[in-house]
């Protein structure tokens, strides 16, 4: 969950975000080494007259600095494409559920159970509870098992919308006409948020997501409850 003025990522709570985490810090220090090393050279030539000019017209310099930027970017891509193939990968899942966008609301189905279906409104700010988040929380949340990994099939009904829930580093285009898919897995019961992050009417800011994640025998119980 995010906070106000928070400045970095929210907790990670599935193995793709925790790389996507890391990821993210070690490009950071690459940024912050090349932005470090050009400073110092903008200061040096801008607080010294003195001219090396064995180094103005040397090979060795151009050799390293076109070999170096190369050896970098591979340091940046390799990673980045082991994490892509890491997002597509959708491995045995033992439970399947297919989202539809809608304007202004989802609509969730469990295709594992039958007549488990549901619509997601959006809870008005004026119906909310103490302690209930406004334009965040929802009549009916999506509940899975954790450490359970889940398979979301992801579709609209009549605009382009974008299913993404942060702390989870998930966040698929709903498109109509096209059924697209993603893989969730959460290490750690609790309540994630999300909303839609793709710009589809007048009323995109009230389309958000809550996943309640649990144990299995609780998940087996609501389920129960719904049916």
């Amino acid at each position: 969950m995010a906070y106000p003025y928070e400045l970095g990522f929210q907790d990670a709570t599935s193995p793709i975000m925790e790389e996507l985490l890391h990821f993210h810090d070690h490009t950071l220090m690459i940024v912050f080494l090349i932005s470090t090393l050009v400073l110092y050279l903008i200061s040096l030539m801008l607080t010294t007259k003195l001219t090396h000019t064995s180094t103005m017209d040397a090979q060795e310099i151009e050799t390293i600095w076109t070999i170096l930027p190369a050896i970098i970017l591979i340091m940046i891509a390799l990673p980045s494409l082991r994490i892509l193939y890491m997002m597509d990968e959708v491995n045995n899942p033992l439970l399947t559920i297919k989202t539809m966008g809608h304007q202004w609301y989802w609509s969730y189905e469990y295709t594992d159970y039958e007549e488990l279906n549901f619509d997601s409104y959006m809870i008005p700010t004026t119906d909310l509870k103490p302690g209930e988040l406004r334009l965040l929380e929802v009549d009916n949340r999506i509940v899975f098992p954790m450490e359970m990994p889940v398979r979301m099939l992801i579709s609209s009904e009549d605009v382009l919308h974008s299913w993404a829930v942060p702390s989870l580093g998930v966040k698929t285009d709903a498109i109509p006409g096209r059924l697209n898919q993603t893989i969730l897995t959460s290490s750690r019961p609790g309540l994630f948020y999300g909303q839609c992050s793709e710009i589809c009417g007048s009323n995109h800011s009230f389309m958000p997501i809550v996943i309640e994640v649990v144990t299995l025998k609780a998940f087996e119980n609501w389920c129960s409850s719904m049916l």
